[in-house]
């Protein structure tokens, strides 16, 4: 008995960790973002996005210690941020994806960057790519 509630209690978490965007390719209900995340180029393309509350987080390999952030955005209700964390966790990077066009992060510690996409009650077609500086 104790063994099938691991198991129940393992697949809980695993749906949790899920729904909770953890992970480097995350999904959520409502969103299928389609990702390219190569060393020094990231690119995050989700189209018909209606009405989603979640962040989604992913690593991505930045041997600069600056990006350069290209946001190509349509939001027509709710919030979409985007913020960007350096190798040591420090935030080098947060602006609304309403705001469209080529943006610097200010500079950070090269390796492996976070990027998160904060969702609340967003309806949009969200587009942007990082690359190294």
């Amino acid at each position: 008995m104790r063994s099938r509630l691991n198991v129940w209690v393992a697949a809980g978490m695993l749906g949790l960790a899920a729904a909770t965007g953890c992970g480097s390719s995350p999904t959520g209900p409502g969103i299928q973002p389609q990702v390219t995340n190569s060393p020094d180029n990231f690119q995050y393309q989700a189209t018909s996005v209606t009405n989603y509350t979640g962040t989604l987080s992913y690593t991505w390999q930045n041997s600069g210690t600056v990006a350069n952030v290209n946001q190509a955005t349509t939001v027509t209700g709710g919030t979409a941020t985007l913020v960007i964390l350096d190798a040591n966790g420090a935030q080098v990077y947060s602006r609304s994806l309403a705001d469209n066009g080529t943006f610097p992060t200010t500079a950070g510690v090269a390796g492996t960057w976070t990027i998160r996409v904060v969702y609340s009650g967003a309806s949009a077609t969200v587009n942007f790519r990082a690359q190294k500086g």
